[in-house]
């Protein structure tokens, strides 16, 4: 495995790491443990930039010209990268509905 593979590989990773974290957040909120919640929200934003920052590694390296191959394993990572955002943006929301909903029932 090269290098860039490697780098794929981690966003892959960090993204699915973000995901799992932002829905584990969701749950939280669901039972009313806002706490937890916020505490997961946090994680998952930290994965997020894990991922990211090796995205802009890469599209960095492109510009300076080295050639990055488009294969099905890139796709993959930029479409599990940008469907977590999608989704931590989601449940964000959906945590501050949650939350206002409960202060709602107090």
């Amino acid at each position: 495995m090269n290098e860039k593979e490697v780098d794929i590989f981690k966003i892959i990773s960090a993204a699915g790491d973000s995901r799992g974290a932002a829905f584990e957040a969701l749950r939280f909120a669901r039972k009313g443990d806002f706490e937890q919640a916020e505490a997961k929200m946090k994680e998952a934003k930290e994965r997020s930039i894990d991922a990211h920052d090796v995205q802009t590694k890469l599209i960095t390296g492109e510009l300076n010209g080295e050639k990055t191959e488009t294969s099905l394993l890139m796709v993959h990572a930029q479409d599990h990268l940008m469907t977590s955002l999608l989704a931590r943006d989601l449940i964000e929301e959906m945590i501050g509905m949650l939350k206002e909903k409960s202060e709602e029932n107090k």
